[in-house]
Formats: C-alpha cells, sequence, structure tokens
C-alpha cells in the first residue's frame, strides 16, 4: 500500500519488478558492478599460476639478476623507475603476492629514501584502482538493501575514517588486499583514503627498503634478507606507537562525547 496526494493506493507490483527498477535506476546489472573486481582478483589469480610469478618475485631470482637489475638503473634510470611504479602498481591493483619483495627490490635499486617514495607511489597508485572497483561493486542500491550492521560499521567508520585507516595501514598484522577493499564498503572517501594509505604504508616501506638498501651485503655472504624483521620489538614497538597515536582523536572524540553526555 502507498499513500500519494492523501489517497491509498494499492501497490501490486510484483517485487521482481521492484528490484527491476533498481536495476535500471543503478545503470545495470548487479553482477555487472562488481566486474571490475572480479577482473582484478582473477587476473592476478591466473598471472601468478600461469607465468609462475612466485619464481620472479623471490629473493632467489633478485640475487641471479642483481648486476643485470643495477646496469638497467645505471643506463636507464628514469625508464626504470617508470617500469618499477608501473609494476608495483599492478601488483598491489591485482592483488599478487609479493609486496615484500618488491619493496627490498627498490630499496635495492633506489636506495632506502628514494625506494620509499617509488614504492609508496606505485602501492597507492594500485591501492586507488582497488578501492574504486570494490566501490563501483558496492553500488548505491545494493548500499540501500544490506543490513543495517553495515550501515551502522560505515557511519561509526566515516566519523573516524582517517585515523582508523592509518592503524589498518601501520599494523603488519593485516593484508594489504582486504585493507584495500575494507574503506571501500564502508564508505570511505576517496581523498581520505588516498591520504591514509600514503602516510599508513611509509613506515612498514621504509623498513623493508633499508633492508633491501643492504641487500648486496646478505647476498655476498651467501644469506637472504628477513622479511619477518617488521615484527621484531626494535621495529614493531615505534610502529604501534604511531598506530596509538593515529587513536589518540578517536579516544578524544569518545571521551568528550560521554563527558557531554554525562553533564
Amino acid at each position: 500500500m502507498t499513500q500519494i496526494d492523501g489517497n491509498i493506493k494499492n501497490d501490486d507490483t510484483p517485487q521482481e519488478s521492484k528490484d527491476a527498477e533498481v536495476v535500471d535506476r543503478s545503470g545495470g546489472p548487479a553482477w555487472l558492478r562488481w566486474l571490475p573486481l572480479a577482473v582484478l582478483f582473477g587476473v592476478g589469480a591466473t598471472a601468478w599460476f600461469v607465468f609462475d610469478l612466485g619464481r620472479y618475485l623471490s629473493f632467489e631470482a633478485l640475487a641471479e639478476n642483481r648486476g643485470w637489475l643495477l646496469d638497467q638503473v645505471e643506463r636507464y634510470e628514469l625508464r626504470t623507475v617508470a617500469v618499477f611504479i608501473f609494476a608495483y602498481a599492478l601488483a598491489t591493483a591485482f592483488s599478487i603476492p609479493g609486496g615484500a619483495v618488491l619493496t627490498v627490490l627498490g630499496g635495492f635499486l633506489f636506495g632506502t629514501l628514494l625506494g620509499t617514495v617509488y614504492v609508496v607511489t606505485g602501492a597507492t597508485l594500485g591501492s586507488v584502482a582497488v578501492f574504486l572497483a570494490a566501490r563501483t561493486a558496492l553500488g548505491d542500491s545494493l548500499r540501500k538493501r544490506v543490513g543495517g550492521t553495515l550501515k551502522r560499521m560505515e557511519a561509526g567508520f566515516r566519523e573516524h575514517a582517517l585515523s582508523y585507516l592509518l592503524v589498518l595501514r601501520l599494523i603488519p598484522i593485516f593484508p594489504f588486499w582486504l585493507v584495500n577493499l575494507v574503506p571501500a564498503f564502508l564508505g570511505v572517501p576517496l581523498r581520505t583514503y588516498v591520504i591514509g594509505t600514503l602516510l599508513g604504508i611509509v613506515p612498514g616501506t621504509f623498513v623493508y627498503a633499508s633492508l633491501g638498501n643492504g641487500v648486496g651485503a646478505l647476498f655476498d655472504q651467501g644469506e637472504t634478507p628477513d622479511i619477518g624483521i617488521i615484527f621484531s620489538p626494535d621495529i614493531l614497538t615505534p610502529i604501534l606507537g604511531l598506530a596509538v597515536l593515529a587513536l589518540l582523536p578517536v579516544a578524544y572524540k569518545t571521551w568528550k562525547a560521554r563527558r557531554a553526555a554525562a553533564s
């Protein structure tokens, strides 16, 4: 039943027709909106197995080809930088494993500081591609039909989006691909997402790039880098400290709201 201009009218429109109207207003069938996201993950998984990318994204491959790689940087520096950033962006967009190895490679090829800059640039570009694909998948019509739980999560996350995103990026226990998706599903603005990603991945990237800066000496000794170094107390403690600082605005707003409610 619907009420229009004070008159009661029967609404006998079948549910299928209503759903069709929602689909039409959203610009196409629901599955079509999920296509970009499915392509990103599907192409990444296919490429990983078909081309055996794990063989190339390894420290063994880096050790075998380090002379050729350094020669490319020396002879074609700008082109090598562009190729590296583009490759890192593709690896991130397609959620291809091996980000730690690529970050170490960035430090090995370009040094700690420049390697950090180039990795952060490529990772951010790739993350934005995933974010936009995920946000397209969860269109307005679908968002209206999800349960109240997701809407409450969305409201809470968006209120402190930058703080929460910084924490998710800083703490290395959260999978990178998952953090690319969650903010899109919870309605985080693109600008906030980009800022949170840029700032949040710098500390971890710097650690791995600095590791890569000295990886040549490790190879000469017959050793390989320990990517678990980021979990050592000397490194993890400062990163956790940054995560706590990122949550201070949330704690302050919560305290202020409770104080106002109590008064």
